[in-house]
């Protein structure tokens, strides 16, 4: 049986893991798009629960010491607030993290392929506009779907 406190491998092993882990998952939420995680449904947390569980091996090894999981979590922060950093300091580098908004509406019209580009279901965008308070497209000036996954809505002035 192992000590709590003693670590399986170096921890360097943890922190290069960690950051690695961070980076991949980031990529591979920017490959699927703005839409994944905006409003969490129940489909979104179980994928979050099973992809946070996938990469606890990857992460931490066989090592099930408390430091080693100390040092994977204070590492991925770290990175993740080194990236923090680095987006508000460029903003070609935050462009490319984050992503840019997509315009579903324009001047009261869907935009032609705009909710399909984003995998929206169009029962979504209703929902999106009932939320907004809005029933119609034709009363809407501009609605984006911003790259944090929410869906901005401005009414066109009378």
């Amino acid at each position: 049986m192992s000590h709590p406190f003693v670590l399986a491998m170096p921890w360097w092993h943890f922190v290069l893991r960690g950051i690695g882990a961070y980076i991949a998952i980031l990529f591979m939420m920017r490959i699927v798009g703005k839409r994944s995680f905006g409003d969490l449904s129940t489909f979104d947390l179980i994928v979050l629960v099973l992809v946070g569980g996938t990469l606890r091996n990857s992460i931490v090894g066989p090592d099930t010491s408390f430091p080693g999981g100390i040092i994977a979590v204070a590492s991925i922060l770290a990175a993740d607030r080194a990236l923090a950093w680095i987006c508000t300091r460029s903003t070609w580098i935050n462009r490319v993290v984050e992503g840019r908004p997509t315009v579903l509406v324009h001047d009261g019209e869907v935009v032609p392929g705009a909710l399909e580009r984003v995998s929206m279901p169009a029962a979504a965008f209703r929902r999106a506009l009932h939320a907004a308070g809005l029933e119609d497209v034709a009363t809407i000036s501009i609605a984006r779907l911003e790259p944090n996954g929410r869906i901005t809505v401005i009414k066109r002035t009378p």
